[in-house]
């Protein structure tokens, strides 16, 4: 009986199989076994007019108008606290500013300069007899990065610049424009 019990479930489990293998095989034949076109980032039909970045937060918003239609999280200079005074205070500037140009082919994954330093930065700086800096930049992660990436995520690590992933860069500069405001909150 013990015999006769085994076989049944034996022959019960191959009649599953079977049936179920030539099920799956039918629904591999009927599928598109193409591989489909890689999917493009299409920018939705946003006009960013102002990016603003709280420091404190280590948040960077992209607004049109009043509305919030991105934010990124970011990691400052190495000494983040307080407006930037003068070159090498590893310091992210605060104040109202321009993204006036931007460089594809930087140390960083994309950079889109920031118009730091203004007049008055200017004037504050040489008034102690400094240099302002201004190489300051919204970029990915450095070039060399490669598996090491993970590592420069939530770290601040730069020398004064904004930095974000770069799967955000790429959101950013496809939707941010030459010109448009940068405001820096403490």
């Amino acid at each position: 009986m013990g015999l006769l019990r085994n076989v049944c479930r034996c022959l019960f489990m191959f009649v599953l199989l079977v049936s179920g293998t030539a099920g799956a095989s039918e629904l591999l034949a009927k599928a598109d076994v193409r591989m489909p076109e890689p999917q493009q980032f299409k920018p939705d039909r946003f006009d960013i007019s102002e990016v603003l970045v709280k420091k404190a937060e280590r948040r960077l918003y992209l607004l049109d108008g009043e509305d919030v239609v991105r934010s990124y999280r970011i990691s400052l200079g190495d000494n983040p606290e307080g407006h930037k005074l003068y070159e090498g205070d590893e310091r992210t500037p605060e104040g109202e500013y321009l993204l006036d140009w931007r460089n594809d082919q930087s140390d960083f994954y994309k950079s889109i300069h920031i118009s730091y330093p203004s007049p008055r930065d200017r004037e504050l700086a040489e008034a102690w007899g400094l240099n302002p800096g201004g190489s300051i930049m919204i970029h990915g992660l450095p070039n060399e990065a490669g598996d090491m990436a993970f590592a420069y995520v939530g770290l601040d690590w730069t020398d004064g610049c904004i930095a974000v992933t770069n799967e955000a860069m790429d959101e950013i500069w496809q939707l941010v424009s030459n010109g448009t405001p940068i405001r820096i909150l403490p």
